[in-house]
């Protein structure tokens, strides 16, 4: 019975971060934004990706990720430094070598470590346009509707983590690659 409630429990996550990513995917969509840069798609796919093979006790290699999440070789080589500087993935040299993430730490690595990782922290407070001096006291046409976004999209960010990625990759209800 706790099993049941627990898958339970996971799929009302995974549908609650759906809704959420599904907004947001509207907004952006609709007014032509970005939320992530490339580099940092791919390095939350790349992230994913050594999640799953650490999951089947496998480091993973250069090539081996960048074709798992379609990426060209060189910028994912670039991406996972990023990730190995700021102790998102681990990198271990040789011929038995590889990436990996300890599974222990998939809770506590949250999307916001990622981004900030990669893109730094301007998607919390940049402006939905570009500007560069946008603010509340002369703001650009989409500021107060950009906020909001933003504020939501800093709560999933912060409170959505690797396992929780994982476990709707294991129970086939995402993909990492289409």
């Amino acid at each position: 019975m706790f099993l049941f409630f627990s898958i339970l429990e996971i799929f009302k996550n995974i549908r609650d971060k759906y809704i959420l990513y599904s907004k947001l995917f509207i907004y952006l969509h609709r007014n032509k934004q970005k939320m992530f840069s490339k580099s940092c798609e791919y390095g939350i796919r790349a992230a994913l990706y050594i999640a799953q093979q650490s999951h089947l006790n496998k480091r993973s290699g250069i090539k081996d990720i960048a074709k798992g999440i379609d990426s060209p070789v060189a910028f994912t080589a670039k991406i996972l430094q990023q990730l190995v500087k700021h102790r998102i993935v681990n990198s271990v040299k040789g011929p038995s070598g590889g990436f990996g993430i300890n599974l222990s730490d998939l809770d506590s690595i949250k999307l916001s470590h990622i981004v900030s990782a990669i893109d730094g922290d301007n998607i919390y407070s940049g402006c939905g346009l570009g500007l560069k001096a946008c603010n509340a006291m002369k703001p650009c046409p989409i500021h107060e509707s950009f906020k909001a976004i933003r504020s939501d999209l800093k709560k999933m960010l912060e409170t959505t983590s690797l396992q929780l990625l994982m476990n709707g990759l294991d129970t086939g209800l995402t993909f990492l690659k289409r």
